[in-house]
This record gives C-alpha cells, structure tokens and sequence, in this order.
C-alpha cells in the first residue's frame, strides 16, 4: 500500500474516522440495504448502475467504503485494472480483501491534498459518498476534482454520488439523521446543494450530467478544463 504524508489533524480525518473494522462490518447493512432506500430514497441499485455504465477498464475508485460496488459491478474489461484510495486504512484493508480477485493498488491518501499519487492514470474515477463527508462547502471541498483530476486518463469519466441538504427532497427522517451525522462531524453537508455541485463541477469539466434521485445526486463528468485545473499542464 503506498502512501502520502498524513497527519491526525489534517481536515479530512473526522468524516472518515468513524470506519472502524466493526463499523464497517455493519456498513452493507445500515447504508446500503436500509438507509439508501428508506431514508436517503436513492435504492442503492441505482448507484450500482453508475458503475456498470461507466467503471471503466482501468478504474479508480476514492473514498472504499466496503467495495461493494466494485464487488458486484459489470467492468468494461474481464481482467480490470483497480486502484483504491482512502484516507482509512481499515476501509483500504476491507475493500481490498473483498476484490482480492483483481489484485487492486491500495494507496492511502488525503484528497483534500494535491496528488503525490505516482501511478498511470484511470480511465474512471469514482467518488460514491465521498463529498458528503468532506468538510467546508461545496466550493471548498470540490477541490477534490482538482487533486484528481491528473489521475483521470484522457477521455475518462469522473462519476459517483453524494448526498444533499438543499435543493433536493428530504424525508424527516432523512433531515433528522443528517442533523444527527452533520452534528457528530461524520457528515459535513448542512448547506451542500444541487445548484453548488453543478456549479462546481461545470467550472472543472466542458461535460457535465446531475440526476438528482431522492436526496442524492447522481453525477457524471468528463473532458476536465485543464488550463482552469491547478496543478494540470
């Protein structure tokens, strides 16, 4: 596994720090069979065929969870070429164990950071449930696209999901386990909005496709503006 220099303080630890081995034994359970349906309203089926449309032959995918995605997906290719990338080393270790199948590259790493990732670049990149728990404002926290953006191949997809507070349709019991996840740092997504992402996303990529389903915005990004892109040549 390699890594980047990481420090306890850095912003981006509190949203992933709740991943611990036993949270993560409960997470296929608790996120992806009761709250994306019942309380997100985004059937975790739905997600899946983001994957199946676009992961790609070489993919990366930021922000593991489980991998269950990458578990049950249908790859452009029968023999992918799968890079991982978690800030958690307990999510890194779980996902990893679960595709053991395709050998994936594991690197730990902050995303709120410019990339010191040294690897040939992806043809995909997901970010599924990632945004949601970095901190700051869209704004701020879509400097995630900018740090990866020298990853994605030329011609590759940038795509994934996040959940938000504004501009979407909240059920109570969604606004009231947001207030409870915002409130313990595992979420920081009170003031994230539809009209934020789009604008954020439309500022990196010339392509630009939202479906806002339930509370969780579904998106797909290709052909970065690498003169506006920091770091891209």
């Amino acid at each position: 596994m390699r890594e980047t220099s990481l420090q306890p303080g850095d912003r981006s630890h509190a949203g992933q720090a709740i991943y611990s081995p036993l949270t993560l034994a409960l997470y296929d359970l608790v996120v992806l069979t009761l709250s994306n349906p019942l309380v997100w309203r985004c059937p975790t089926g739905r997600i899946l065929e983001l994957y199946d449309q676009y992961a790609a032959a070489s993919h990366l995918d930021v922000g593991v969870g489980t991998g269950w995605y990458l578990d049950r997906c249908r790859f452009q290719d029968d023999a992918p070429r799968i890079g991982l990338l978690d800030l958690n080393p307990s999510s890194l270790a779980a996902a990893s164990r679960r595709i053991a199948r395709y050998r994936p590259e594991q690197y730990r790493a902050d995303v709120l950071k410019p990339s010191a990732i040294e690897a040939p670049p992806f043809s995909s990149i997901a970010l599924t449930y990632l945004l949601h728990c970095l901190p700051g404002h869209i704004d701020e926290k879509a400097v995630v696209f900018d740090n990866l953006a020298p990853l994605l191949a030329p011609g590759g997809v940038m795509f994934g999901a996040t959940l938000l507070s504004r501009g979407v349709e909240r059920s109570a019991a969604a606004r009231a386990l947001m207030r409870t996840y915002n409130r313990n740092g595992v979420f920081s997504n009170a003031a994230d909005s539809a009209a934020a992402l789009e604008a954020a996303l439309e500022a990196r990529f010339n392509s630009v496709d939202i479906e806002i389903v339930g509370c969780a915005a579904l998106f797909v990004a290709r052909d970065p503006r690498g003169r506006d892109i920091p770091g891209m040549a």
